[in-house]
């Protein structure tokens, strides 16, 4: 199950223009160049994964409970969400592609289009 969650969230993020995987904080995280628009943890035994929204979208969200602000970061913007349930990978993806565009430079979104 957690295996499955990674492998997706890899898929997306890695088909983003000029992003990568590194091991973080001993979990993958993906970046865009040098900063981190994405991450994939687990939680008591449950996959996540952390990504940033615009702080009014970020703030509504966690009314969801799959979603709760992110350590250390939340009042960032930064929310983590429980895939242990997804039935919508469109959704996360979605959400990914926000964090994703709030983080990489111009020049990266540029070759989005």
């Amino acid at each position: 199950m957690a295996g499955d969650a990674l492998q997706r969230v890899r898929e997306i993020c890695l088909a983003l223009p000029d992003t990568k995987e590194t091991l973080t904080w001993g979990s993958p995280y993906f970046r865009v160049g040098d900063k981190i628009f994405a991450g994939y943890g687990e939680t008591d035994g449950r996959p996540t994964v952390g990504f940033k929204l615009e702080k009014p979208h970020a703030e509504a969200i966690v009314a969801d409970p799959r979603f709760t602000p992110s350590k250390y970061v939340g009042r960032h913007g930064w929310v983590t969400m429980d895939l242990a349930d997804v039935d919508d990978w469109g959704h996360v993806e979605d959400l990914i592609l926000e964090s994703f565009h709030l983080i990489a430079p111009k020049r990266t979104l540029a070759k989005l289009d």
